[in-house]
């Protein structure tokens, strides 16, 4: 378990086009998440990209699993999580905006929608507004997230933001600040290694062209 050897995961993964992706063109963005985990001995990285896909017709969690334990499947991408119940009542004609006056059920709860979602709000616009204060439910629970890695793994560190290359094309997980200090936290356990100089661009207002395909 080195920093090279992480890195090589992440740069084979990006290779593939099994890497997060914050500019990909069939979803909007709406929130992000990455959670490291590891001991003496095991590493794994659960990055979580939450967007509203027009093809798939609702708000998706992807996640990307990477480690040398994980428990299914091979590292990239590791499946999707569709979140709203009751798209038919939000989106019944399909035209991909909120028919208002109804509430968005995510895994049973009822999701008031304030007043700056009014009936003909864009779903992405109608998602975004609804994430901050509902990331418990949005993103993956803990029986979700770990169903690809070890249920005793400690976690050593979350991130909410990072600063993301805009291409993987261009530059190489192993070339990017984010990645290289994330690699270190894990090879070392010490959470104090990550230490970013660069801005946060996560945010879904960064990446405008993302899901306009």
């Amino acid at each position: 378990m080195t920093t090279s050897s992480i890195l090589g995961q992440f740069d084979l993964c990006a290779d593939k086009t099994q890497f997060p992706d914050l500019d990909n063109g069939y979803y909007y963005p709406v929130d992000v998440r990455i959670r490291l985990f590891g001991d003496a001995t095991r590493w794994a990285m659960v990055a979580e990209l939450l967007g509203y896909g027009p093809r798939a017709g609702n708000l998706v969690d992807f996640m990307y699993c990477f480690g040398n334990c994980l428990t299914r499947g091979e590292p990239g991408f590791g499946g999707s999580l569709d979140r709203v119940d009751n798209m038919a009542e939000i989106d019944p004609g399909g035209a991909e905006v909120y028919a208002g006056g109804v509430p968005v059920v995510v895994r049973g709860t009822a999701l008031t929608v304030g007043a700056g979602a009014a009936a003909g709000t864009p779903l992405q616009d109608l998602f975004r507004l609804l994430a901050p204060a509902s990331r418990g439910l949005l993103l993956a629970d803990e029986k979700e997230l770990r169903a690809g890695i070890p249920s005793d793994l400690p976690e050593l560190l979350r991130l909410d933001e990072w600063n993301q290359p805009e291409e993987f094309w261009d530059v190489r997980p192993s070339e990017h600040e984010t990645f290289r200090m994330i690699a270190d936290v894990l090879e070392s356990g010490d959470p104090t290694r990550y230490r970013p100089t660069l801005p946060a661009n996560t945010h879904w207002s960064h990446w405008p062209d993302a899901g306009t395909l």
